[in-house]
């Protein structure tokens, strides 16, 4: 048995950023996992997602070439060599993680821990069953894909499966859910040359953002050749002869491979941990309870990342269940513990991004978000077509939006559809956490020429409702 200031129980990003900066003031720590480093964004989420983004957008990058004065036979696609490099990459990067853990001087377990506590510090950690204590424990199991109650889901998979897995690429595929994983990945897809079909429960995408961005996304999916079923609930899946048909209300979907992104939760990896035996208040779906600085209702037990409801500070999970709020949320807690440094995660300014093709990227507030909460919105947009596709005679659109609060001149939020999208909001994204005004951007000089100086451009307001096309 081992004694620890920190007991860290899951190896996803959160988790090991939490151990090692811990470690990096002295702690004495530990970090155990059952599964493969990294957790879900390295493994089966974010960076195998963007590998085969790169992928995508580079096949869209063909249709281009002919107006650039290039004429190339068609390139051959091997979509197997793509995950096998892919899954390459990942190996790779999972490694490393094991050696930054080993170099920090985290103390790591391979196996499934258990707590063991009667609710009072120090508490108990069972892994294989050897039993340590620890004056700290810190939960981050993250989440995982959740399917469905629906008669046939076995001929299902989820994004587990086409982000870890090889396999054949599929003619047609039916993609069922609309937020980042479904639009993602149905993009991906469809720019590689498989017919692709997106079931909507609600009339647009990405549910939570900004009214105009959402109506931005869904034009452009159009217009790259995916078929929208909006408004449609699955019924059934039938399997035959290596087809699957999708039954819906709204009619029946072939395809070879369905995929279902309609949401991830925290149950499956909290299950088993030992929480509730300990006290610890969770939801129905195993999501943990925590207070504004991450700890349970059981003193020293404390959860970060997509297993937590983020702080009690009544975030929406679909824009905050993220790989850098989980990582922030752990680093924070490991300066309060072991630096003296009351460090905090400004939740306000949080960029995200969808890889889709195109790319949208958000920081702050929606417009209608911010007028809920009594804001004097001031709305400034602007669409244009990039100068990237003026050539190649493609009609492709960028979208940029400011909401601004009139009171105060402070820029609410930014959202952007385009090329290059999630690369120019993380660098605005800087300028609004240091709290940056209308005027500031007005008084910025553009670099020119780019799709990104419109951003400080836009010097008049526009008139109308949210999502009102003038341009």
């Amino acid at each position: 048995m081992a004694h620890y200031d920190l007991f860290v129980i899951g190896g996803g990003s959160g988790g090991i950023a939490c151990a090692r900066r811990a470690a990096s003031h002295g702690a004495r720590v530990a970090l155990a996992e059952a599964g493969r480093l990294g957790g879900t964004c390295v493994i089966r989420g974010c960076v195998p997602k963007k590998l085969m983004h790169y992928a995508a957008r580079l096949r869209d990058r063909l249709s281009l070439l002919p107006g650039y004065g290039f004429d190339l036979d068609p390139p051959v696609f091997d979509f197997r060599r793509l995950l096998e490099n892919r899954n390459r990459e990942i190996r790779r990067l999972e490694g490393i993680y094991h050696t930054l853990l080993e170099s920090s001087g985290v103390h790591l377990y391979r196996g499934r821990a258990r707590i063991d506590s009667d609710g009072t510090p120090p508490h108990g950690v069972v892994v294989d069953g050897e039993r340590h204590t620890a004056e700290r424990v810190v939960v981050a199991v993250g989440s995982r894909p959740v399917l469905p109650d629906v008669p046939g889901i076995e001929h299902a998979v989820t994004s587990d499966f086409l982000l870890e897995e090889v396999y054949e690429q599929p003619r047609r595929m039916v993609v069922v859910g609309a937020g980042y994983i479904g639009i993602e990945l149905a993009s991906i897809f469809n720019a590689l040359g498989t017919r692709v079909q997106l079931v909507m429960r609600r009339e647009l995408p990405l549910r939570g953002f900004d009214q105009e961005l959402r109506i931005e996304i869904a034009e452009a999916l159009v217009q790259a050749g995916i078929d929208l079923v909006p408004e449609a609930r699955v019924e059934r899946i039938e399997a035959s002869d290596g087809t699957k048909l999708v039954v819906t209300d709204r009619g029946v979907l072939e395809a070879d491979l369905v995929l279902f992104a309609t949401g991830r939760h925290a149950i499956p990896n909290t299950r088993g941990l030992g929480l509730a035996e300990a006290g610890v208040r969770m939801t129905l779906d195993g999501v943990i309870h925590v207070d504004v600085g991450y700890e349970t209702n059981v003193p020293g037990i404390h959860a970060i990342g997509d297993c937590s409801d983020h702080a009690g500070h009544g975030l929406d999970p679909s824009q905050h269940d993220l790989t850098p709020v989980a990582i922030a949320e752990g680093r924070a807690l490991a300066e309060r513990w072991f630096n003296d440094n009351p460090e905090v995660v400004n939740y306000e300014t949080i960029p995200t991004a969808v890889f889709g093709l195109p790319e949208a990227a958000s920081v702050g507030l929606g417009e209608e978000r911010a007028r809920a909460l009594g804001y004097a919105v001031e709305v400034y947009r602007t669409r244009f077509r990039p100068m990237l596709y003026t050539l190649p005679g493609l009609e492709r659109r960028f979208f940029a939006k400011l909401v601004v609060d009139a009171d105060s001149d402070r820029v609410l939020g930014l959202h952007v559809v385009g090329e290059d999208a999630a690369e120019i909001v993380q660098g605005f994204a800087v300028a609004m956490t240091a709290g940056a005004t209308k005027r500031h951007f007005d008084e910025t000089v553009a670099l020119h020429p780019t799709s990104a100086e419109e951003l400080v451009l836009m010097y008049q307001p526009v008139s109308g409702a949210a999502g009102e096309r003038t341009s």
